[in-house]
């Protein structure tokens, strides 16, 4: 069994110039989405969403994985990485997390990119045209703020109320003029003002 797929789109966006300041290396950030008939809908209260999971998870992350490390021109270019998922008005959040959030599905892109960090998410309930979040970090070092960033896209058509939108996204680096830090330089000025 895999999950019915009703369409699969791409998003790319390239940043050149941020807070007026050009950059000589221009950050891509590319989001696939795969939009797929809610499996569980029209069941009642579904007691054990495992037997869909096992099923066909691990079948999409391949997939996504593939087509995602084509459009960004291989795994090697990916620094930031995430995943979001839409499930349409008739379904629960329970559905599209049950998508996401297993190792089936995720293992595929935690590998393909030699990845140390969780991967990043957003799961929520909205219809047609709504606005996905794929929020994103370093794919190495979750405390390097310099790539916490955030893709945003939309399906005009999705997700209908049956469907469930599953999408991930990826950077080839963060954000263009980073200047706040990270988690470690405030954990030693932290340190030092306790100290004072």
């Amino acid at each position: 069994m895999s999950f019915e797929i009703r369409k699969i789109v791409s998003y790319v966006e390239e940043t050149f110039i941020e807070g007026g300041k050009a950059t000589d290396t221009p950050v891509t950030m590319v989001g696939l989405a795969v939009v797929i008939k809610n499996p569980w809908l029209g069941r009642g209260f579904v007691e054990d969403l495992k037997p869909e999971i096992r099923a066909n998870c691990s079948d999409l992350g391949a997939l996504m994985v593939e087509r995602l490390v084509a459009a960004i021109g291989g795994a090697e270019k990916i620094e930031a990485y995430g995943k979001a998922a839409v499930v349409g008005a008739d379904g629960e959040i329970e559905h599209a997390s049950a998508v996401i959030h297993t190792l089936r599905f995720g293992n595929h892109y935690r590998e393909a990119v030699k990845a140390k960090s969780y991967l990043s998410f957003t799961n929520k309930r909205g219809g047609p045209g709504t606005s996905i979040q794929i929020p994103m970090m370093h794919k190495d070092d979750e405390g390097l703020r310099s790539h916490y960033i955030t893709l945003e896209m939309q399906i005009e058509d999705a997700p209908r109320a049956d469907e469930i939108v599953v999408v991930l996204g990826c950077a080839d680096g963060g954000r263009l003029h980073p200047r706040i830090g990270n988690r470690y330089i405030d954990l030693e000025e932290l340190a030092a003002e306790k100290a004072q």
